[in-house]
C-alpha cells in the first residue's frame, strides 16, 4: 500500500518523558497544555501529528527553535479525557521527518516538515553490529535487573531491519530520554548502530568497573572474616551438559565485548534471522524458521544436529511462498498459448482444443478447480511437447515429476527425525522453478506405485491433487502447509485404464492416438528436418528429400505410433551427409529410395503374408496397446486329431474364452458353413497368436478369432486386405470395443484400406483422422453371419491351414482372380 501523501504542515506534539518511534505504538498521558490545546482545536480521530523531544523540565515553556529537529509522524487514536483535564491516548508512531520552521497557532505549535532519507550501510557492517550488540545486551542482562533477560532473544527476532532494530534496542534496553533522541535524531543507520553499540558498550564497561572496585573492596577488609569457600557452600547438583556448555558461551560472549571482537555463531544467527526477514516468508513459516535458529544457538554451531537445522531453514527460505509468475487465472491469454501450441507441433487439433476449453474455464472463473487434464497417448506422440508448449503460452515455468517408481517418500517427503529425511518431489519441484504458480507436469501417471515402493504413493498424491485440499498441503519434511491451488496441474500417461482409480477421478482424458504416415511426412517436413538438419552442421542446400521417399522411409523404417523411429532414421541419414560433408564433398544430397535403402539397409517393415495375399486361418486383428494401435495376427491350423482346441501365444484368461467361445459358436453354424459334424471329434484345431513376447488380452479381437477358426474348419481363405475388431457373444452378436481411433490407425499404417467394425463403435469414427476416413472404407456389423460374409472367399474347399491355403492359391489361378475382382 503507498504511502499516504505528507501535508507540508503538522501539528506539533511536544514529548518531555518520553520517545516515539517510527512503526512504535504507546499510550501516553498528555497533561501539557499547548498539547491540549492542539487536541481540543483538531478533534477528529487519527490526528496526524509531528512528536519531538523537548529537553526542557517540566515546568518551562517549550522553546521553539529547540522543535527544529527530526521527529517522528505519527498519529493519535483512542482518546480518554481523564479528570484533572489530561488526555490519554494511544501514539502510533509513522515515519522520520525534519521540523523545518515552527510557528504557534490558536495556543499550539504547528510545524513545516520535509521527508528525509534514512541511508543503510553496508550488510557485512549492519551485521557485525548488530552481532556485537546482541552480544553487549546478554552481557547487561546478566548484571543489571532493569535489562529483562528476554530482551535479546525478543531483539534477535527483528533483526531484519537494522534501523528499527536500533530503535527497539533504545526502547528496550531503557535508554534515557536524551539518549533516546540521540538515536531517533541520526539518520544514518550505520551511524544509529555505531551509537547504540557505543553505549551498550560503554554501561557494560562502567558496570565491569563498579565489580572489579567491590571485589578489591571486599578483598582488602579484615582478615579476621571467614572467605567464602566451596567447602562452607550449600550442597546442590552439579550442572547438566547443556546448561554448562550455555554458561561458557556467555561468558565467551562477555569476554568477545570487551575485547570488541563478534562471536561467529552469532554472527551465523544473526545473518540467518535477516534472511529469514528479508525473504517475506509467510507468518506461520517465518515462526518456524526463526524457532529452529534459536534451537541452533542451544545445539551449538557444530555437529549434526546443527547441520541439520541449517539445511532445514535452508529449505524453508528457498521456497516460493509468495512468488508469483503470473497474476493469476484470469490473465490466461488463450490466443498466446494456442499460438505457442501451433508454433511447436503440427496436427493435434483435437488436444489442443480439449487443453484450450479447460484454460478457458480457469480464466472465466478465476481459479483452477476443476479435473485435471491428462494427455493419453503412445510414447513420443508428443504428449509432453503439447504440455510444454502450453506452459510457454501460460507464461510459467514447467516443473516436471516423474511417477515412475516413486514411493510415499519420493512425492510428499519423510519427516525430519527419520533417517535421511528430505523433502518431496512436489516441493523440490517448486524450489526448483522459484514460483508458486508454475505448471506442474506429472509424468507417467499410470506408472504411479507400479513395482516395490515404500508407503501408499497414491493416497500422497490424491492428497495434493484434490481441490479441496491443495490450498493446505502439507510437505512432510517441511512441515508447514504450501498452497498448490496458485499452480496448473496437467498430467501424462500411456494407458489410462493403468490409472489408480482414486487417481483416475481427478482427471479429464485427452487422447492422442498416434500419427499416419501422411501426417509424419507433413511433421518431418516443416518441423523435424529443418532443425534437426541445423542441429547436425548442415545447411538446407546440403540434403533433399523428395515426398515419395520420405513417405516410403516412414512407411518402411519408422512405422510406429509416435515420432521416435522417424527422428531416429532421419538422424542417422544426416549424420553420414554431415560425415561426408566433413571429408570435403560438396553439393546437395537426395536422399532417394536407393540411396536411404544403400545407408538404412533393406526396409524394416515389409508385407506380411496376411497383407500379400489370401490365407485359410489367418486373420489379421486390431489390438489396442499403451504404444498405441497395432496388428493382431491370428493363426489357425486343423490336423487329424479327437476335437482338441488347442491355444497357444502369451494370452489372459479373457482371449482364452473368445477363443472358445469362437469355437462353439463354429460348432453351431456348421451347416451354414459346409462344415461335416465329424469334424468336431476328428480333427484338432490350433489357434496361435504370433509375437508370444507381447502380453494380449481382452475380447476385441473375438470376431478376428471366430474367423479364423470358421476359415479352418471351412477351408475358406480370408480376404488378406481386410482387417478388424470386435466383441462376440455366443450368439453370435458383435459388440462394441475401445481404442477404435488407435485401431484404425494402425491398420491405415499398414496399408490395410478396408476395415470391420462393430455397428456401435460407428460414433468414434468422429475421432479418426479425415484423410484416413477418406482413404478406409468402414464396414460396420451387428452380427458375425455378416463378417463371414464379408471376409470369407467363397470358393472351393480346401485342406489344412495356412498352409494348404497357399497350396490352393498356386493350384487355382481362378481364385486369386476371384479374389482380387473382390478386393477392387
Amino acid at each position: 500500500m503507498p504511502p499516504k501523501k505528507t501535508a507540508p504542515t503538522l501539528p506539533i506534539m511536544p514529548l518531555r518523558s518520553t520517545v516515539v518511534y517510527p512503526s512504535a505504538a504507546m499510550s501516553i498521558q498528555i497533561g501539557l497544555e499547548a498539547t491540549l490545546a492542539m487536541l481540543e482545536a483538531n478533534p477528529d480521530e487519527g490526528l496526524e501529528v509531528v512528536t519531538v523531544v523537548d529537553a526542557g523540565g517540566a515546568d518551562d515553556p517549550i522553546d521553539p527553535r529547540a522543535l527544529k529537529k527530526v521527529g517522528v509522524a505519527a498519529r493519535i487514536t483512542d482518546r480518554l479525557y481523564m479528570p484533572g483535564g489530561s488526555v490519554q491516548a494511544t501514539i502510533q508512531g509513522g515515519r522520520r521527518v525534519r521540523v523545518q520552521g515552527v510557528e504557534e497557532r490558536d495556543g499550539y505549535w504547528v510545524a513545516r516538515i520535509r521527508e528525509v532519507r534514512e541511508p543503510e550501510p553496508e550488510p557485512t557492517a549492519v551485521e557485525e553490529a548488530i552481532t556485537r550488540i546482541l552480544s553487549a545486551l546478554e552481557s547487561l542482562a546478566a548484571l543489571v535487573e532493569r535489562v529483562p533477560a528476554e530482551v535479546p532473544a525478543v531483539l534477535r527476532m527483528n533483526v531484519g531491519k537494522p534501523g528499527r532494530f536500533a530503535d527497539l534496542v533504545a526502547t528496550l534496553a531503557n535508554f534515557t530520554v536524551a539518549r533516546k533522541d540521540e538515536v531517533l535524531q541520526r539518520l544514518d543507520v550505520g551511524k544509529r548502530l555505531d551509537f547504540v553499540l557505543r553505549e551498550l558498550e560503554g554501561e557494560l564497561a562502567h558496570l565491569r568497573q563498579l565489580e572489579a572496585a567491590g571485589d578489591a573492596a571486599g578483598g582488602s577488609g579484615g582478615s579476621g572474616g571467614a572467605a567464602p569457600s566451596a567447602e562452607v557452600e550449600s550442597p546442590s547438583s552439579p550442572p547438566r551438559p547443556r546448561e554448562r556448555a550455555a554458561e561458557l558461551r556467555r561468558q565467551i560472549g562477555r569476554l568477545q565485548v570487551e575485547l570488541g571482537r563478534v562471536d561467529p555463531a552469532e554472527r551465523e544467527i544473526v545473518h540467518r534471522l535477516r534472511r529469514i526477514e528479508a525473504a517475506d516468508l509467510p507468518p506461520h513459516v517465518a515462526t518456524r524458521a526463526r524457532t529452529e535458529i534459536e534451537r541452533l544457538r542451544t545445539v551449538g554451531a557444530d555437529g549434526s544436529e546443527a547441520e541439520e537445522i541449517r539445511a532445514y531453514v535452508d529449505w524453508l527460505l528457498a521456497m516460493p511462498w509468495t512468488r508469483r509468475a503470473t497474476g493469476g487465472p484470469s490473465e490466461i491469454d488463450l490466443e498466446r498459448v494456442r499460438a505457442v501450441m501451433d508454433d511447436r507441433l503440427l496436427g493435434l487439433d483435437e488436444p489442443k482444443e480439449r487443453l484450450l476449453d479447460d484454460l478457458a474455464v480457469a480464466r472465466l472463473r478465476g481459479d483452477l478447480r476443476g479435473p485435471i487434464p491428462c494427455i493419453v497417448g503412445p510414447p513420443d506422440v508428443g504428449k509432453t511437447s503439447l504440455l510444454c508448449a502450453v506452459a510457454d503460452g501460460l507464461g510459467r515455468p514447467l516443473a516436471r515429476i516423474e511417477l515412475s517408481g516413486k514411493g510415499e517418500a519420493d512425492l510428499i517427503g519423510a519427516r525430519r527425525p527419520h533417517r535421511d529425511a528430505r523433502p518431496g518431489r512436489i516441493a523440490g519441484a517448486l524450489r526448483d522453478v522459484g514460483v508458486c504458480d508454475p505448471m506442474i507436469l506429472l509424468e507417467e501417471l499410470d506408472l504411479l506405485g507400479a513395482g516395490k515402493v515404500e508407503g501408499d504413493p497414491v493416497a500422497a498424491l490424491e492428497e495434493a491433487l484434490r481441490w479441496t485440499a491443495r490450498d493446505a498441503f502439507v510437505d512432510r519434511y517441511l512441515g508447514v502447509e504450501l498452497d498448490l491451488s496458485h499452480a496448473v496441474i496437467m498430467a501424462t500417461a500411456q494407458d489410462f485404464r493403468r490409472i489408480p482409480s482414486d487417481i483416475r477421478e481427478l482427471l479429464v482424458e485427452i487422447r492422442i492416438a498416434g500419427y499416419t504416415p501422411e501426417e509424419k511426412v507433413d511433421i518431418a517436413r516443416e518441423k523435424l528436418l529443418p532443425r534437426m538438419i541445423r542441429e547436425h552442421g548442415l545447411e538446407p542446400d546440403d540434403v533433399t528429400f523428395p515426398d515419395d521417399a520420405l513417405y516410403e522411409l516412414i512407411r518402411g523404417y519408422a512405422r510406429d505410433s509416435g515420432l521416435e523411429r522417424t527422428r531416429r532414421t532421419l538422424a542417422t541419414l544426416l549424420r553420414t551427409r554431415a560425415r561426408a560433408k566433413a571429408g570435403g564433398e560438396d553439393g546437395a544430397w537426395a536422399f532417394d529410395e536407393d540411396r536411404v535403402e544403400e545407408i538404412l539397409g533393406p526396409a524394416r517393415y515389409i508385407a506380411t503374408p496376411a497383407e500379400s495375399a489370401p490365407e485359410v486361418g489367418v486373420v489379421t486383428g486390431l489390438a489396442w496397446t499403451a504404444a498405441g494401435g497395432e496388428l493382431l495376427f491370428i493363426e489357425a491350423l486343423r490336423m487329424a486329431g479327437t476335437g482338441r482346441l488347442i491355444v497357444t501365444g502369451h494370452l489372459g484368461d479373457v482371449m482364452r474364452e473368445s477363443v472358445s467361445a469362437a469355437y462353439s459358436y463354429v460348432r453351431s453354424r456348421a451347416p451354414e458353413l459346409d462344415i461335416p459334424d465329424s469334424d468336431f471329434n476328428d480333427v484338432d484345431v490350433h489357434v496361435h497368436f504370433p509375437v508370444g513376447a507381447v502380453p494380449k488380452d481382452g475380447p476385441s479381437a473375438g470376431i478376428a478369432v471366430t474367423l479364423a477358426v470358421a476359415s479352418t474348419f471351412s477351408g475358406l481363405p480370408v480376404r488378406h486386405d481386410v482387417a478388424m475388431t470386435g466383441e462376440v457373444t455366443l450368439r453370435g452378436k458383435v459388440l462394441e470395443v475401445g481404442g477404435i481411433k488407435e485401431k484404425v490407425l494402425a491398420a491405415y499404417r499398414a496399408g490395410i484400406r478396408r476395415v470391420i467394425l462393430p455397428a456401435g463403435n460407428e460414433r468414434d469414427l468422429r475421432e479418426v483422422p479425415d484423410n484416413v476416413r477418406e482413404n478406409v472404407t468402414f464396414t460396420l456389423v451387428e452380427r458375425m453371419d455378416e463378417v463371414l460374409d464379408l471376409a470369407l472367399m467363397r470358393g472351393p474347399r480346401t485342406e489344412g491351414g495356412a498352409d494348404g491355403g497357399q497350396r490352393s492359391r498356386k493350384k487355382d489361378a481362378g481364385g486369386e482372380t476371384r479374389a482380387a475382382r473382390e478386393r477392387d
